[in-house]
């Protein structure tokens, strides 16, 4: 008897090593601290850990179309929602019907089942008071501002063939212009003249808005909004022409290795009460039916927004003329 006690013991002790070894891989376009915050929650409620690695919408893409043979993480959460579709054109991505994908609203998800927007948020323009003081600058209210001289060197924003956020400001310009690429390249090529540098993800930018580096910064409404909660010294303006927003989504990549966990980590962020809290503590806007706002997050009807149209932005060839001509009329001649 005591054998078979001890022989059920080592049996029922391995079960659960195994069942705490239990992993998931995951690529994420969340700020760390948020996707750490979040996957660890899902970790002490599933016993699923994930190993994720942080990239910006671009090089999610890239990397996910360079392993497409051979896939290195199952699920993709966050990035802005045109990268999404970008990746569900270049087949990276499969469809996936959520039982609790009827609680988002259609307009927030793909007809096909292959992303769900999770959150959304605007494109601002935002300006370190402290150093615009210093600088003798006042705070630019629209995207027509930011080409007077007084910003020379002075605004930031990243480098769209790497960020979603980038490539968002790309197509809002193009939305500002009535869909002109022409007129459009040629505001860029002009707010290039008053661009310090181009940065590789599209929040970084604003944390070095928030220390005083750059005087201005273009992201996303509220990334801004928490550094201003935290403390920074900052004005935030939705661009009176018109703000593109994004639509941040989620969705499984094509061929992953843990397909199971995979589901139950996008059903979970989906459905969490604590997944929810998460989110709106840091001041992003659910679309989610029912979900609760943070008092400090801006939401899309307190400003102008552009009509956006996300499939047309997405589409891998549009994608890939927009940033192509980026990169010949503007980057290269830095």
């Amino acid at each position: 008897m005591k054998r078979i006690i001890l022989g059920f013991f080592i049996l029922m002790t391995a079960a659960g090593i195994v069942a705490a070894q239990t992993a998931l891989s995951a690529y994420t376009t969340l700020e760390e601290p948020l996707a750490r915050e979040l996957f660890e929650q899902f970790e002490r409620e599933t016993n699923i850990r994930v190993n994720f690695v942080r990239l910006s919408g671009g090089e999610a893409v890239a990397r996910m179309e360079a392993e497409a043979a051979n896939p290195q993480a199952s699920i993709w959460v966050g990035g802005v929602g045109l990268d999404h579709i970008t990746a569900k054109g270049k087949n990276l991505t499969i469809p996936y019907v959520s039982r609790e994908a009827v609680n988002t609203p259609a307009q927030y998800r793909d007809p096909q089942n292959f992303w769900i927007g999770l959150y959304v948020g605007p494109l601002v323009i935002s300006t370190n008071l402290d150093r615009a003081r210093a600088l003798g600058i006042t705070p630019p209210k629209s995207w027509n501002e930011l080409l007077q001289p007084q910003y020379r060197g002075h605004i930031r924003m990243a480098n769209p063939n790497v960020s979603g956020t980038a490539y968002n400001v790309l197509t809002t310009i193009r939305y500002v212009f009535n869909r002109n690429e022409d007129q459009a390249f040629d505001y860029l090529r002009r707010l290039d003249a008053n661009i310090d540098q181009y940065a590789r993800s599209g929040s970084a930018p604003g944390q070095s808005l928030a220390i005083g580096e750059v005087a201005i910064a273009i992201g996303y409404a509220h990334d801004h909004v928490r550094l201003r909660a935290n403390g920074a010294n900052i004005e935030i303006n939705a661009p009176s022409e018109g703000a593109g927003f994004e639509l941040a989504s989620m969705s499984l990549i094509r061929g992953g290795r843990q397909p199971m966990e995979a589901r139950r980590l996008y059903d979970w962020i989906l459905s969490s009460p604590n997944a929810q809290r998460i989110f709106t503590n840091w001041y992003l806007v659910l679309v989610r039916n029912g979900a609760a706002t943070h008092p400090l997050a801006l939401t899309l009807d307190q400003i102008r927004t552009v009509n956006q149209d996300m499939t047309w932005d997405g589409d891998p060839a549009n994608r890939t003329r927009l940033l192509n001509r980026w990169t010949t009329e503007i980057e290269s001649r830095r």
